[in-house]
């Protein structure tokens, strides 16, 4: 099973992005999705972000993902 995570884009450059979930910040390549800018909200899959979602559906995922981390005993 494949898992993309919704996280915001907060600076790029020409071929990659700093994103962050929960102040934590990663680099990730934007090679896939270059029209993305700061402030978007990215789906990050393996060091890569493959598309671009509305922040309402990055907060209802996130929080879905949070409810099954919970579940599992997760924090």
């Amino acid at each position: 099973m494949c898992l993309a995570v919704p996280m915001l884009l907060m600076e790029r450059d020409e071929r990659e992005g700093v994103v962050e979930l929960g102040g934590v910040r990663r680099t990730v390549s934007l090679m896939l999705l270059p029209e993305a800018a700061a402030g978007d909200h990215l789906l990050i899959h393996a060091g890569y972000a493959i598309g671009r979602i509305d922040p309402e559906e990055a907060a209802r995922t996130l929080s879905y993902l949070e409810e099954m981390a919970r579940d599992r005993g997760g924090p």
